[in-house]
This record gives C-alpha cells, sequence and structure tokens, in this order.
C-alpha cells in the first residue's frame, strides 16, 4: 500500500475545547507522514472546527450524545466504514463506548489509551501516566507515536479565520466602530458557575473598557445566553451581545477580528488561544496545568488558593473566592500588559 493510500479515523472529543486541543495530535501525524490522510469522527458540531483545520480531509457524523450508548447505531457506523480501509484508529475519549465503532469498522490497528476496559476493543492500548502526561494535549499527542512513555512535543493549534466575515457578522448585529478597538468577553462555560468569573465582575469590565474607547463583545452560545443578558445589564446595555445568534463558525470569525479576548476556562478560551489572540485566561476551579491556552499571547489569572483546583462544578463552600477575588482591575490591568488601553 502506498504512502497516498494511508488512513487514520479518530474518534474525537465532544467538547469544544478538547476538539481544538486535538489538533495538536494532527499536525503531529502529518509531521510524521504528510501523505497520510486524516478522518474525523465527532458530532456533527465539530464540523464549524474541523473544517478550520487545514490537516483533516473528512468530517464522519457521530449522531449519539455524552451518555448516549445506542449500540445498534454505532455498529452500524462501524459497518459503514470498513470500505474506507483504515490502517489506524486513534480513540481519544476514554470511555468503552467510544472504542466500538473502530472495533466494528474492523481497522487493523486501534489505539488509545485503557480507559474503562477497552482491552478486546483496542489492541494497540496504553496505559496512562498522568504525572508523565500531565496535560490534555500531551495525552492526545503522544497517541501519535509507538510509545507513550516520553514527553511529546506540543503543536501550538491554529485554526483559520475569515475576519471579512467576521465584520460582517458585527456589522449585522449593529456595530458601527472602529474595527481595530473591539475586546471579545466570553462569560460562560458549560462546565458549570465554578468556572465562570462573575456576571457583575465582566459588566464592571466593559465600563472600564467603554472608558478607554474600546467596544466589548460578548461571544458564545445559546447556553450563555442567560449570562450574558445579565453581563450586558450590568454593563448598562453597552456591549454587543451575539450569544445564541451566531453559529460556531461565526464566533470563529468574529473572534478572529478582536483585538484581544477575556474569557473563562471555557471551549472559546482555547478556539481564542488557536487563533493567536491575546488572551486573558480567568481559572477558578479548573487547572490551568492540564488545560492552558497553547498560544504565547496568552495570560493565565489563577489565585492558587488552597481549596482549588477541585474540579467541581459548584463551589463547595458557596463562596467562589478563587473567582470572586480576581477584580475587573486585575483583569484591566492584565490586559494593558497585552495590548495598548
Amino acid at each position: 500500500m502506498s504512502k497516498a493510500e494511508k488512513s487514520i479515523l479518530i474518534v474525537a472529543p465532544s467538547w469544544v475545547g478538547d476538539m481544538v486541543m486535538a489538533q495538536s495530535l494532527f499536525k503531529a501525524i502529518k509531521e510524521e507522514d504528510p501523505e497520510v490522510a486524516i478522518d474525523v469522527l465527532a458530532p456533527a458540531w465539530t464540523r464549524a472546527l474541523v473544517s478550520r483545520m487545514p490537516e483533516i480531509r473528512a468530517s464522519i457524523d457521530m449522531p449519539l450524545g455524552h451518555g448516549q450508548l445506542g449500540l445498534i447505531k454505532r455498529y452500524k457506523i462501524g459497518k459503514s466504514l470498513r470500505g474506507k480501509r483504515y490502517n489506524q484508529a486513534i480513540v481519544l475519549p476514554g470511555s468503552l463506548k467510544s472504542a466500538f465503532v473502530p472495533f466494528w469498522a474492523k481497522i487493523p490497528k486501534r489505539t488509545g489509551f485503557v480507559g474503562e476496559c477497552r482491552y478486546k476493543l483496542l489492541n494497540d492500548i496504553r496505559k496512562l501516566d498522568k504525572e508523565l502526561l500531565s496535560m490534555t494535549v500531551q495525552r492526545f499527542v503522544s497517541l501519535a507515536y509507538s510509545s507513550s512513555n516520553e514527553i511529546p512535543d506540543v503543536r501550538i493549534p491554529a485554526l483559520t479565520s475569515d475576519k471579512q466575515n467576521g465584520l460582517n457578522v458585527l456589522k449585522l448585529n449593529g456595530f458601527d466602530g472602529d474595527s481595530d478597538r473591539i475586546i471579545c468577553i466570553c462569560p460562560g462555560a458549560e462546565y458549570g458557575v465554578a468556572k465562570r468569573w462573575p456576571a457583575e465582575h465582566y459588566g464592571a469590565l466593559a465600563k472600564k473598557l467603554a472608558e478607554s474607547g474600546w467596544k466589548t463583545v460578548i461571544a458564545g452560545s445559546e447556553k450563555d445566553s442567560n449570562v450574558a443578558t445579565e453581563v450586558n445589564r450590568i454593563s448598562g446595555d453597552i456591549c454587543i451581545d451575539l450569544s445564541g445568534k451566531t453559529s460556531l463558525s461565526e464566533v470563529i470569525d468574529v473572534l478572529s477580528v478582536a483585538a484581544a479576548v477575556v474569557s473563562n476556562d471555557s471551549g472559546l478560551m482555547h478556539v481564542a488561544a488557536a487563533l493567536d489572540k491575546n488572551l486573558v485566561a480567568i481559572y477558578g476551579s479548573s487547572d490551568p496545568q492540564f488545560t492552558p491556552p497553547l498560544n504565547k499571547k496568552s495570560r493565565i489569572l489563577n489565585l492558587g488558593l488552597a481549596c482549588s483546583p477541585c474540579m467541581e462544578r459548584e463551589c463547595r463552600y458557596k463562596h467562589l473566592n478563587c473567582l470572586v477575588n480576581i477584580s475587573p482591575q486585575i483583569v484591566f490591568a492584565e490586559l494593558g500588559s497585552l495590548i495598548e488601553i
């Protein structure tokens, strides 16, 4: 079989941030063999991300969501992929169910970490050393190689974007100012409130930015609409609120226009980093050593309290001091270390 015929199926993660970090794996695979074709099996919504990754040949929709076993559907998908004659599958999620499709697709080499007792489904199985591979992205990239016993070089994710489309989206939503004076904020975090910097802080930051001649744009999905509305109310309705009004593809292009981004530890934080934006990333319950933004223009704000990182969805102590005590003034000053404000 020639190099041109080689192909790999990636069973991809279902979170935005993890999908962005997975691009580091795709880059590593292409560096090893530029001729190999990479297809991705992932939820349909990820096409907006995958289409911005030049390493990917095709995206195959996974119709099942979080927690859905759906063995019959997985079997049908696997059977439908047999004709693709993939040389290898790399399974990024650690769940048992995520390994069924490559097994039923009869892909000869099926690579992944041990996970939920997947010994019969995977035949190139790795034992995860969490101390050695302390970052999610390192774990992904290590699967590009024959051994996961060394710390791999991390390739920086780099999404393509269309700035003109981003400007068009902004104009359609009422923006008519200086496109060089835009700050995007991302106040949502699907994981839970323990990852969300308070709405009153975001609102106060927007006011402070307006005093310096900056326009604040709120980016997010429909799930972020409530917190975005609250942020805008606190700001005095001076923000352009795009939450729930734009597709993920449009959000990528809008973020590409911004001079800087302020975000919680969320999927959009990783998107902003992959667009190489000036970025202030705010961490509460999560661990900035585990899933940091990967570009060099990022500043991480994390108080390192004794109770953090707790990885909880809600603060067990009901005070959220890890986020509340990061003031708008601190974030404004951090922005000033990145851009002239």
